[in-house]
């Protein structure tokens, strides 16, 4: 009679241990995915803004009858991009690259600063890639083919790919800068503009 008490005991303890670790592996397992989503929710945020100008880009390049937005009108300038990039672009904007309809104000470049380019096909295979925070600013590779309805194999099978710095600004995310990387590395939006200001002074 005493053993089979004893028995029951450890078994009641046994149990009790067990559930204490459940208890404690719950506990763990809990953390780990509060910590990956504390880690993943900042990096998902940060490329909203990147997503909308590829979104605008796709848009625009899927069709010649299409009527093309700018991603630098007032609206997704003021919403898209940092105060340090807005800017660089309005002084960049006094040496506008043509004349426009209107007699508005021109956009400073003449060509697609996503694509780098004057000419191009519907994008395709577009892939957006955030990275982690590095020095207050995420870095978001953005790759796509631009050349696909070419005969070349060569430009047909070609990737784009850009870089995007990302930033926290007044309590969202912002595009800081537009990097184009090329054979020769990457060049930067940013100081492109800058450039273009002070052209002509």
């Amino acid at each position: 009679m005493s053993a089979a008490i004893v028995r029951i005991g450890a078994v009641v303890e046994d149990r009790a241990i067990q559930q204490e670790s459940n208890i404690v592996m719950r506990i763990l397992l809990l953390t780990a995915a509060f910590c990956a989503l504390a880690t993943a929710a900042p990096a998902a945020g940060a490329t909203d803004p990147v997503r909308e100008v590829m979104d605008v880009t796709t848009r625009n390049w899927a069709s010649t009858d299409g009527e093309w937005s700018y991603l630098f009108a007032e609206d997704p300038l003021r919403r898209l991009f940092s105060l340090r990039f807005q800017a660089a672009y309005r002084e960049a904007a006094k040496r506008p690259a043509y004349e426009t309809e209107d007699g508005g104000p021109g956009d400073p470049f003449g060509y697609d600063v996503v694509t780098a380019s004057q000419d191009g096909c519907p994008l395709e295979d577009v892939s957006i890639h955030p990275a982690g925070a590095q020095d207050g600013k995420t870095p978001v590779k953005v790759t796509f083919k631009l050349w696909r309805c070419l005969d070349q194999v060569e430009l047909r099978d070609s990737l784009n790919e850009v870089l995007f710095d990302v930033v926290a600004e007044d309590g969202r995310y912002v595009i800081d800068d537009i990097h184009r990387i090329g054979p020769d590395g990457q060049d930067s939006l940013l100081a492109e503009m800058g450039q273009l200001a002070t052209e002509g002074q």
